[in-house]
Formats: C-alpha cells, structure tokens, sequence
C-alpha cells in the first residue's frame, strides 16, 4: 500500500474526469466508424464488440503508461502534446496488431483503422487546446472568448473565474523578431507569469499588422502611447531587440514613460550574471545616456586565457571584479585575486563560487601591492603566467591631499609587480591605466603615467611581455558621478557638477575589462593601448537628461568649482593618424620610446628621497620632476579658454 502511494505522489494525481472525456470520445469515433464500416460484409456482433474493446483499451491504456492524465493541461507545453501522439502511436500499432493478427475476428481494413486511431487523437487534442486556450485568453474580453467561456460552462461543466484581467500586468513586447518570440515563449505561454501580452510592436512592414500567438504586431513608426493604454490596457513595454538604435531607445523610452508606461529591458547580461542567457531587467539610465556597448573580446582571446593560471591585483574592485567574472567565463587553469580590501574581494569570491563551485579553481589573498614580501609569498606559491595589475589609489581630490600613498601604492606597488614578474617567470604583465594619464593634471594621473615608463621600461629588458591599457570615466564604478546623480535626484536635488563646462568620455565596466583582456592577448610587447571612446558628453547635459530620464521635476543644478587636480577637458585618447591600428577597430596603439633602466631607477630614487621626507608638496613636486608632462591644473585649464 505504501508503494502504490509514492507511485501516485511521483506521478501526481490522476485526472479522472479527463479519463471519462477521453473515454467518450474514443467510443463516439468507434460508433462513427465501426457502424458504417463500408467492407465486403458488415462487422457482426462479437467483432465490433471486440474492435471497440481493444481501441478503447489500447488508447486509453497507453495514455496511462505515458502519464497523460497526471498532466495539468491548462499549462501544457508541447512535450506534453508530444507525449500524447506518441501513447497514441504505440495504442494504434497494439490494435493493429491484435486486431489483424492475434484475435479471430473479422478483419478491417489498416487504413480505416488507423483513421480510426487518428480522429481519436485529433478530437482529443482540440479538447486539451480548447481547455488550455480558454485558460490562458478566456480572460480576453472579446466575443469568441464569451462564447468559448459559454461552451465551456454549459456542456463541460468548466467554470473559468475571469480573475486574471485584475491579477496580470498587461505588456507590449517591442520586436517581432526571434528575442521577442523567445520573451513570449517565456512569459506569455507560461500561465503563471506575473505578465500578460497584449500587443507586439515592430517596424517591419512584413510584420506589422499580422498576429504572432493571437497578438498584433503594431506598427513603431506610427506608435502612440495613448493607444496602447486605451486599446491594449498596456502597463509595460519590454523592448526585445538586439542592438537597438541609442536615439530611438531614447526617444521611446521619453514618449513612454510621459505616459506613465514603465519599461523594461530584455537582453543577454554583460555584468555579474553573463550566462549567455537573455534576461528581463529595469532599465538603467546607462542604457539611455551612452553609445552602443561594443563586444571586443572574442573566441581568439578566450582562448589565450584558457588553461593559464591568472594572478589579479585589485580584483575585489569596479574593473577588476568584472575582469574576474570574464576570466571565470575563459575556463583559466587556476583565477588568484588579490586585494588589500577583504569585504571586496569576499563578495566576488562568493559570487564566482555560487556561479561555478567547484569548476573553477579559485583563491584569495588579502596583501597589498606595496608589500613585497606578501607579494612575493603569493608569487611563490602559484607561480602565475599572466599577472594582471587593476590595484590603484584612483580617486583624484583624495589622491591630492595624500600623495605619498599614493606614490607608494601605484608607483612602488606597480614596480613591485613587474620586479616580481621578472623574478618568477611570469609570461605576461598587462597594466591597468587612464586617460589622466595622458597629460596628467593630478596626482593620480602622474602617477599613472608614471606606471605607464616603468612598463615601458621593463618591455626593454627580462622576459616578460608588458603591456599597458587606458580607458576612460567608467560606468557604475565607484566614486562615479552617475550613481551619485541618482542619489541626488532620488533625494530631491541638487545635482552638483564642479563645472558646467566639463566635458568627459565615458565607457562602461564591461567595455573596459573587456580591452584589458583583449589587448592583453594581442599584445608583443611595449604596447599601450588605448580605446577609441566615441563623442565626449558634456557633464551639464548629463545631469539634464538624468533629471529628465527620471521623471524628475524642478530639480536645481549647482556648480561648486573644479576640485583639486580637475581639469576641465579631458584628453582626446584616439587620435588615429597619431596611433597604431590593430586588428579590432576600436583598439590602436599608442607606441612611445621607452625609458633606460639607469634613466627610470634616477626617478624612481627621486620619488623613494622625497617619501622618505613625509611631505606630501615634496612628493608633489618630486612628480613633477620625473613625469615631465604633470602640469598644474590652472594652468592647463587657462590654456584650453584662450582657445575656446
């Protein structure tokens, strides 16, 4: 007894009043057929009995064995139906069988009884489509959905309450194409999905007015929101389309939340998640703000990374976090990531051991780059082939009132790396850097630049290929001026800008960790590399059209002047009659001639006297001496005007 009832809870309960509906159907066909079977001579008594026995018996047997009847129909999916035709197949080959062969009665003809078997199968299927669609759009307030609520309840006993018109959330999904079908796959043929589709939209005139599961495809270019709202109830736009135009995501996205539509976004994840798999998500005001995300690495780079053992400084941070995220995607032999900080690199260990357990061979060392020693026991003990270098003091007003840590951190932290590099066989150094390195106005930047002549000048020496990659402000980092626009916004203003004439190039994380690894594999040796960014955004328009993304009213903008180090413009980084192109349009080479190992240890003395000192202004000073480009920031400031 107590088998037979784990049998039932394995397969689920048995749908007894679907086994009559079944039942009836097969009778009625067989009445259909048997009593008008046209042969040479009518059936006699014992042979109809005995063929409608085994129809009845073969039919409604086999769909038992394949467990038609413990389905949930109402949410049947095609496996389902599937499972159907297949029981069905098997029950006409068995009534064949007894029925020509095995039992003595008179014979039919295999053509009528396999149309026998197929009518079956066919009545049976509309029933289950019937009952599902009115499951799934009896809710629909159309005449044909009254009716077949009518049918229903009157000779099927069936009551379908209409609660779901109050209960789901009723969507437009903006594209036609194969993502938008896969969205409705997901969300509009699963009946317990929060969602309901109403609508489609797209500009493809081949599409636009036909239907796609019983919804239209409404024409973009002549879309209106008011429309949506009146006709289609819609609450929710999901735009489903790869690559969608920036100004038109925009523009929609304004005409449909003055409307009080809210919008989502449907697309593969470039972030945490990044399983390849397109995922329903909030709009970010990243994705309305800036160009297109470009894909840079590819197969070719994957592969480079694949099987190498990969030592990661700053891992715990903005890039470097999703520098280890890509790297787990590139299936390496080993990922070891390195930080001074241990709740950031305790939140990407977690994170990659959630999403890959055991399949990834991963380790975490809590030592900073300016500790050699520590440094060195890591080395030692994973004796890594690629060592990628994301640590750095990166903020700029902070980094102007602490200049010896900074000097001791990136500069001495960065010679400590590539030292080690020489020391243990390491294959390849690839440098982390930006675009304030290139005219530096600050401390952060000089000293950035001044990583840049350290790997310069190792490339010329040792065995280990260096290389370098610039980019620059970068999307939902830390210490970004988007997420403190939010805040701000979210608190009811004000926006504060230093200046409402600073312009910025922006990239996003994934853009930029993606180049470092690209160019990391690509690199000879000596290269820097650098990204072309697309048009600079001027940091007033930035702040407008947040407040205006959203939804935000009488929200002021207030200047507080330039900060310490700021520079009003920022550096064109690809100017390409000047650079080297390579095999990927957005990446060039910046080639400079390196520094001598006597020229570069005579700054690096310069720097280690001035430490040595405690004087933050004499380590400034000391800067300026061995990073010749590092100038005051009024001054350049004042320049860049007279030019205006």
């Amino acid at each position: 007894m107590n088998t037979e009832n784990n049998e039932t809870e394995r397969k689920g309960r048995i749908r007894w009043a679907l086994v009559l509906y079944d039942a009836i159907i097969t009778i009625g066909v067989e009445l259909v057929f048997l009593l008008f079977y046209g042969g040479t001579a009518k059936l006699d008594t014992m042979s109809f009995v005995t063929h409608a026995l085994l129809v009845l018996l073969s039919v409604i047997g086999f769909r038992f064995a394949f467990g038609v009847y413990y389905t949930i129909w109402r949410y049947g999916g095609i496996q389902n139906y599937m499972k159907l035709m297949v029981s069905d197949l098997f029950a006409f080959l068995i009534y064949l069988l007894f029925g020509r062969f095995i039992v003595p009665i008179k014979r039919i003809s295999i053509v009528t009884m396999f149309a026998m078997v197929s009518m079956i199968l066919l009545l049976s299927l509309v029933m289950r489509m019937t009952y599902r669609y009115a499951f799934k759009c009896g809710d629909k307030d159309t005449a044909f959905g009254r009716f077949l609520l009518w049918i229903l309840k009157t000779f099927g006993g069936i009551n379908i309450i209409r609660s779901q018109e109050v209960r789901r959330i009723k969507v437009a999904i903006l594209g036609a194409g194969n993502l938008g079908n896969t969205l409705y796959s997901e969300i509009g043929m699963d009946d317990r999905s929060p969602y309901e589709v109403r609508c489609f939209i797209d500009s493809d005139k081949e599409k636009v007015g036909r239907f796609i599961n019983g919804c239209k495809v409404l024409d973009e270019n002549n879309l209106s929101p008011e429309h949506l709202i009146l006709d289609y109830n819609v609450q929710e736009v999901f735009f489903a389309v790869h690559d969608y135009p920036q100004d038109k995501m925009r523009a929609l996205y304004e005409k449909l939340n003055k409307a009080g539509i809210k919008v989502k976004n449907y697309d593969i994840p470039h972030m945490a998640s990044g399983n390849g798999k397109p995922q329903l998500k909030e709009f970010e005001i990243e994705d309305l703000l800036f160009r297109r995300q470009e894909t840079i690495t590819n197969e070719k780079t994957s592969l480079y990374y694949k099987g190498k053992t990969v030592l990661l400084t700053g891992g715990g941070g903005s890039i470097g976090s999703e520098l280890c995220r890509q790297i787990a995607r590139m299936n390496p032999k080993k990922l070891i990531i390195l930080d001074i900080y241990e709740n950031s690199a305790y939140d990407i260990q977690q994170e990659l051991k959630m999403k890959y357990g055991n399949k990834l061979d991963l380790s975490v060392e809590i030592v900073s780059i300016a500790n050699k020693k520590g440094l060195s026991r890591v080395f030692e003990t994973y004796k890594p082939d690629i060592v990628i270098n994301a640590a750095a003091h990166k903020h700029v007003p902070l980094m102007e009132h602490n200049c010896i840590e900074a000097v001791e951190n990136n500069i001495f932290g960065c010679l400590n790396i590539i030292e080690l590099c020489e020391e243990y066989g390491v294959s390849r150094f690839m440098m982390v850097s930006t675009d304030k390195a290139v005219n530096p106005t600050n401390v952060m930047g000089a000293t950035k630049r001044m990583c840049e002549m350290i790997m310069l000048a190792y490339s010329t020496r040792g065995k280990v290929k260096c290389s370098a990659t610039r980019f620059g402000n970068v999307l939902g980092s830390a210490g970004s001026v988007i997420p403190l626009f939010k805040r701000q916004i979210a608190a009811g203003g004000p926006v504060t800008i230093t200046d409402k004439r600073i312009i910025r190039y922006f990239m996003t994380i994934r853009e930029a960790s993606q180049l470092v690894l690209e160019s990391g594999a690509m690199a000879e040796n000596g290269e820097v590399f650098v990204l072309d960014m697309g048009n600079p955004v001027k940091i007033l328009d930035l702040a407008n059209n947040m407040i205006s993304l959203m939804g935000a009213r009488n929200i002021e903008i207030v200047e507080t002047g330039l900060r310490p180090g700021e520079k009003l413009y920022e550096e064109l980084l690809v100017r390409k009659e000047e650079l080297e192109k390579t095999d990927n349009d957005l990446i060039f080479i910046d080639k400079e001639t390196p520094l001598s190992m006597e020229e570069l240890q005579t700054k690096m003395n310069i720097l280690k006297t001035a430490i040595d000192t405690l004087d933050d202004d004499g380590v400034r000073e000391a800067l300026r001496k061995v990073v010749p480009t590092f100038r005051r920031p009024e001054d350049v400031n004042r320049e860049r005007m007279e030019i205006q």
